[in-house]
């Protein structure tokens, strides 16, 4: 049996991030992935453009990862505007006065997964095993015990799930989830448009649907459409000019004609809060420990920023020569997260309840909290700066 430090669950962008920030230190690292090795280099565009905080950024670029990423994917999001159906008016979200720094800055997920790869491959003490998955676990007061779908069996110190909001390992530790399967779906693909989107993200609630555009190069933006499940399998399988015809009737013409700049993709929304995000030998990191709804754009900022917090207790408890899996450290790491984590959530879905409910009162709330949110500038500052940490 091939023995580790620590074994973490799940190659998404959190996985590796966490991996990689364990990659300075003599820690021997697994990292177990269902993809293949050629997938984990060289992934595919999947439509996902993530805004990256300031602090994001930091962490990325003292990773190495940032460097690695060209310049042509970065695309500055200069601020944010949310409206409410046909309304003209918006509530606006904006960079301080003479900040230096965007609201934030929009890079695709396959090119940060890319680049953290890249890292994460070179480094000697960590090891990836590729297309399979973990289909028993065990822990004990030793260390934790893991089986693969090879039959491979592997022990380590420490077992991170990293595995998505529907992780597997997540439920083979016996740590239950609140999973809310919200039966609508999110298309996503990049347009190119004859107005110009100044950096500025749009998110408009419409009758029955959520439309946002991102702004990404001249001329170019990611739009994301949110309908019922139904309704978003239709518009993947039209043929192109069909389905630019109704998005442009969709978006009500906002940035004029526009033409397909890439594939199109469709997810399912679903978002994930574990009851726990550690139990004795193993912890939850990312999507695996909270799940957050895409309307904010911030799901990826809080999973690499708790990995980030994980990954430092670890380092600190490596160089002490203390225990790397201390119940202390997983719980220190577990508050940590909970703190960060809980506002934006919770608020998060609130928004999501009140902007999608149809009935007349609550369409009247929706214009009120726009209004109310816009002539009170701490509200906005506030926001602004929990959108930038």
């Amino acid at each position: 049996m091939t023995s580790f430090d620590i074994l973490v669950v799940g190659a998404g962008p959190v996985g590796l991030a966490f991996a990689a920030s364990l990659a300075a230190s003599d820690l021997r690292v697994a990292l177990v992935e269902r993809q293949s090795i050629a997938d984990l280099a060289q992934p595919a565009f999947d439509g996902r453009e993530i805004a990256l905080t300031q602090t994001s950024v930091k962490i990325l670029r003292e990773l190495g990862a940032w460097d690695a990423i060209p310049c042509s994917e970065k695309s500055p999001l200069l601020g944010a505007r949310v409206l409410n159906g046909s309304n003209p008016f918006a509530l606006s979200f904006d960079a301080p006065a003479g900040s230096a720094n965007p609201l934030g800055i929009l890079v695709p997920n396959h090119w940060i997964r890319r680049a953290l790869f890249g890292i994460v491959h070179k480094r000697e003490h960590l090891r990836v095993f590729a297309g399979c998955t973990v289909v028993a676990a065990q822990i004990d007061r030793g260390g934790a015990m893991v089986t693969l779908s090879d039959g491979r069996q592997f022990q380590a110190q420490l077992l991170v799930a990293a595995d998505s909001r529907l992780s597997a390992l997540r439920d083979l530790l016996g740590i239950a989830a609140e999973v809310n399967r919200l039966g609508c779906s999110m298309l996503i693909c990049r347009v190119r448009h004859e107005m110009h989107h100044h950096g500025i993200a749009t998110e408009w609630f419409d009758d029955k649907q959520t439309i946002a555009m991102l702004p990404l190069a001249k001329g170019v933006s990611s739009l994301l459409v949110t309908l019922s499940a139904n309704e978003v399998s239709r518009l993947v399988l039209m043929n192109d000019a069909d389905f630019l015809a109704e998005m442009s009737q969709r978006c009500r013409g906002r940035l004029g004609k526009m033409s397909l700049a890439s594939s199109r993709h469709a997810y399912s929304l679903v978002t994930t809060w574990a009851d726990r995000f550690w139990t004795p030998r193993a912890a939850l990191i990312g999507d695996a420990a909270v799940g957050m709804h895409p309307v904010t754009a911030h799901g990826f900022n809080i999973g690499l920023g708790g990995q980030h917090r994980l990954a430092n207790g670890i380092l600190t408890a490596w160089r002490k020569g203390t225990d790397i899996a201390d119940p202390t450290l997983l719980r220190r790491y577990e508050t940590r997260l909970r703190l960060s984590a809980a506002p934006l959530y919770h608020a998060t879905n609130m928004l999501v309840r009140l902007y999608t409910d149809e009935r007349p009162l609550a369409q009247v709330a929706r214009h009120v909290g726009l209004r109310l949110g816009q002539n009170l500038p701490f509200i906005r500052r506030g926001i602004s700066a929990v959108l930038r940490r």
